[in-house]
């Protein structure tokens, strides 16, 4: 059952990210779409669902709200409430809001993989490589999104995509940001992915050790 439900949470995150995706790539303007406001609303009434059903089910309920309570919180649909609410925020806060749900699937993504992945190190490789390639995607679309306007280095979402890869190797590129949130995401994703890639280093050692010592137990 709880196998079952990560995979429906998973697979309900990766629906979000392709709608983002969507709307971000089809108006790149046009930062508050009703229709993703709508979607993400019914995808975290499931995740607050799979919440509460998780408390039902769980033998020690105050534990179990203590340990979980992140994932409350992440579930709430804030783009809706803030819909309701008729708050204004800027496009920057807009888009991180309808980022908090994906949250929640890069968790059950972890679960799934520790599921079908039996080795620690591989299980430990597999999820920082799966969180760097998503910090990139995100990035990517949110220096697309806010540097498009003003950046005439940004002809397309491919130029974004070739800055967030060559930023978070720290090798750089010819695009630079304009705006501050540009200029954050800049030094954001060159520190994260100075602390993610000697993951690959070490993966790689472990198993180059491994090879060597079943060569030398031959």
């Amino acid at each position: 059952m709880q196998m079952f439900m990560q995979v429906l949470v998973l697979l309900a995150s990766l629906a979000i990210i392709v709608s983002l995706s969507y709307e971000i790539f089809k108006f790149p303007q046009d930062i508050f779409f009703i229709s993703f406001v709508r979607f993400q609303f019914w995808i975290c009434i499931f995740f607050l669902f799979d919440f509460f059903l998780g408390l039902y089910l769980s033998s020690c309920k105050k534990k179990c709200m203590l340990t979980h309570f992140f994932f409350l919180v992440i579930s709430i649909p804030y783009l809706s409430l803030i819909s309701w609410l008729q708050i204004n925020l800027s496009n920057e806060i807009y888009y991180c809001l309808r980022l908090v749900p994906i949250i929640r699937g890069g968790y059950a993504l972890v679960m799934v993989v520790n599921w079908f992945v039996k080795s620690t190190m591989a299980n430990l490789f597999i999820s920082y490589m799966l969180s760097l390639i998503t910090v990139i995607y995100f990035s990517s679309l949110l220096f697309y999104v806010v540097e498009t306007p003003v950046n005439n280095l940004i002809q397309s979402y491919g130029d974004a995509l070739w800055w967030a890869f060559m930023d978070a190797t720290t090798v750089g590129s010819n695009i630079y940001a304009v705006t501050v949130v540009g200029k954050v995401l800049s030094v954001l994703l060159a520190a994260f992915g100075m602390m993610m890639f000697p993951i690959f280093t070490v993966y790689i050692t472990d198993k180059m050790q491994k090879i060597v010592s079943a060569d030398k137990n031959k």
